[in-house]
């Protein structure tokens, strides 16, 4: 009989035993790799979003809380600004571009965000990689409408489909803009940012379908059209902004004079997305890291869990030690059996382990896209995994130690005497 088969008798002999190890380690992988991974690939997802833009301008109550809403799609920005903000910001002369936006409609629960036509070709949603199309083309009419990658796949919307946004930014509560119904002309391609979620249409027909239920509202009979709409009625949530700076450098020497020259309008948020983003990580370091100690502690309790199984077992297993002692089986060869064994349970619930956190990674993804609008690639690092799998085996080695030290200081003729 070879060393392993001697192995696998004794783990499925007590499958019940082993099942229940094999299983505490394997949640203990799986939360430590799923806290590791989710947390690098949410870190790259927020840097990625705030593409070539260097400044965000809002009326948010922070800055951090204008880059969630306008950047990652969290909420709609509760207070708006006049159009004629961003076309003054855009007159100055450190400034290359300002682009106006505007939320706070969705498309079955698909945030919409309202841009000028400019806006495909000057925006990048991922530095020096602009959108580019899947299907379709950039818009022509102003009920025109762009889909996200991800937005066009979960919607199911095609290339000529009509669609009629609805008021708020929830998928259930708010009233329809069925008078002005869109057509989808394009779908952009995956670029791995929350913007693929999103639903881009026109600022001019944001502003008509708002305008029309103001106007019904106070019993104005005057259709809104782009031709007489107000400038009232011309409002934004955002301003996304690029310095002017040399070619080939993305950060003009003129930025902080421009941050602070917008930061002292009592009346503005101005926000950097990367300083912000930042500061979001140094937020939530220390939970972070606690979680991580926690998800330590279990997996350093899933190995003392295999050495109090080993342990336990060795009382039951005295005779079958004793019995391969007397046919010819060392000490040493007893000891590596044992150890053998104890890494085994430690490899099985590693593996196990690895294969959960690729499901927990994709539960996780899709829990933070609908809460924070953060679309996050779920993936395993492969070096964490290969980190893990070699930690949980070294752990199970060390926890198999003091029963593989017991069965081979076993007494052979004591364990093969009859019992009284």
């Amino acid at each position: 009989m070879t060393d392993f088969s001697i192995i696998r008798r004794s783990l499925t002999s007590r499958l019940f035993s082993t099942a229940s190890t094999v299983l505490t380690v394997a949640v203990a992988v799986a939360l430590m790799l799923v806290l590791l991974s989710m947390r690098d690939a949410g870190r790259r997802s927020l840097e990625r979003g705030s593409g070539n833009m260097h400044l965000l301008v809002s009326a948010d109550t922070s800055p951090l809380t204008s880059v969630l809403n306008a950047v990652f799609y969290a909420r709609a920005p509760a207070r708006a600004l006049p159009l004629t903000r961003a076309t003054e910001l855009g007159k100055n002369p450190m400034v290359e571009w300002a682009l106006p936006v505007a939320q706070g409609d969705n498309y079955k629960g698909y945030p919409t965000l309202a841009v000028p036509r400019e806006f495909f070709g000057r925006f990048e949603p991922v530095a020096g990689q602009p959108f580019k199309l899947a299907a379709g083309k950039f818009p022509a009419d102003d009920f025109d409408i762009v889909l996200g990658a991800a937005a066009a796949r979960g919607s199911g919307l095609a290339i000529g489909d009509k669609v009629v946004v609805t008021h708020g930014t929830g998928s259930e509560g708010g009233h329809e803009h069925d008078e002005h119904p869109y057509v989808v002309s394009a779908v952009l391609a995956p670029t791995g940012t929350a913007h693929d979620r999103a639903v881009f249409i026109s600022l001019v027909s944001t502003w008509i379908m708002h305008a029309d239920d103001f106007r019904k509202k106070r019993g104005d009979p005057e259709e809104p059209t782009a031709a007489n709409l107000r400038e009232s009625e011309k409002l934004i949530t955002g301003i996304y902004v690029r310095g002017k700076g040399r070619a080939g450098s993305d950060t003009p020497a003129t930025l902080p004079q421009l941050f602070s020259e917008l930061r002292s309008d009592p009346t503005l948020t101005v926000a950097s997305p990367s300083q912000q983003i930042d500061q979001l990580f140094k937020i939530i370091g220390n939970i972070d890291k606690l979680f991580i100690a926690i998800a330590g502690v279990v997996l350093l309790s899933s190995a003392v869990t295999i050495m109090l199984v080993m342990h336990n077992t060795m009382e039951l297993r005295k005779r079958q030690i004793a019995v391969l002692r007397v046919l010819g089986a060392s000490r040493g060869r007893v000891f590596s059996l044992v150890l053998t064994e104890s890494a085994i349970l430690g490899l099985l619930g590693a593996g196990l382990g690895v294969a959960l956190a690729a499901g927990g990674a994709v539960a996780t993804a899709a829990a933070v896209r609908g809460q924070l609008g953060l679309v996050i690639e779920p993936r395993i690092e492969v070096l964490w995994a290969v980190v893990l799998v070699g930690a949980s085996v070294g752990l199970a080695c060390l926890a198999g130690l003091l029963p593989a030290v017991r069965a081979y200081r076993t007494n052979v003729l004591a364990s093969l005497r009859p019992a009284a």
